[in-house]
């Protein structure tokens, strides 16, 4: 039991101010550990910056896709079955094919 209940959130974040160790597979490992090499930056900043993107990323496809889920939810964008979609990619990559011709 904590002694200090009141303290456990402070406790909390300075345990995870001071690290944290991220298993690889040697594979992944050996790829960190040759990029860090040729760029010279140290591999705890190169992972950093690797997951950091990612979480970039993914809040970024998170929006795009709620954004286009209220288009669909709002009948501004209409769906479009995914063999119709394909025959209409079809024709126009054949138009173009017609034009350059």
């Amino acid at each position: 039991m904590n002694p200090f209940p009141h303290k456990i959130d402070s406790w909390l974040v300075s345990a995870y101010a001071l690290g944290m160790e991220l298993r690889l597979e040697p594979v992944l490992a050996a790829k960190v550990e040759q990029w860090s090499v040729e760029t010279g930056r140290p591999t705890g900043d190169l992972v950093e910056d690797a997951i950091a993107g990612y979480f970039s990323e993914l809040e970024e496809l998170r929006a795009t896709l709620d954004r286009r889920y209220d288009e669909i939810a709002s009948g501004k964008v209409q769906l479009v079955d995914g063999a119709e979609a394909c025959r209409l990619l079809r024709e126009r990559a054949a138009a173009r094919q017609k034009s350059i011709a």
